[in-house]
């Protein structure tokens, strides 16, 4: 991906912009796709910062989009780890079993609920 940005960047730029020759380009991508920063050359026509601009938001979403989605697994099964542990014996009422416990690890008594009661 790096190579074709920093080829298009070529393409697109003057030489006198500080895109010399496709190394450098590439160079330019590499940096600004890990939004780092570019400072030593930026683009100067409309379309070279166009192409920055894409360039800078693919950056962005290959970092942010993949620790929001774990970020929201994380504290979904916290909550679900939490909400687990947080059922009550029937009979002694205690907290603090396993997800997958049938019996309190206390008392004994069954924690599943039945139609009955």
């Amino acid at each position: 991906m790096t190579v074709i940005l920093g080829s298009i960047m070529y393409r697109v730029e003057n030489r006198e912009n500080g895109f010399s020759n496709i190394p450098e380009s590439v160079y330019w991508a590499i940096v600004t796709i890990t939004t780092v920063g570019y400072g030593d050359i930026s683009p100067v026509t409309p379309m070279g910062k166009f192409v920055a601009s894409v360039v800078m938001l693919i950056g962005y979403a290959i970092i942010a989009v993949p620790t929001g989605i774990i970020t929201h697994d994380i504290a979904l099964a916290a909550y679900q780890k939490k909400k687990d542990l947080s059922e009550s014996c029937p009979g002694c009422g205690r907290e603090g079993h396993d997800s997958d416990a049938l019996f309190c690890k206390y008392c004994g008594t069954s924690l599943l609920t039945t139609i009955d009661g």
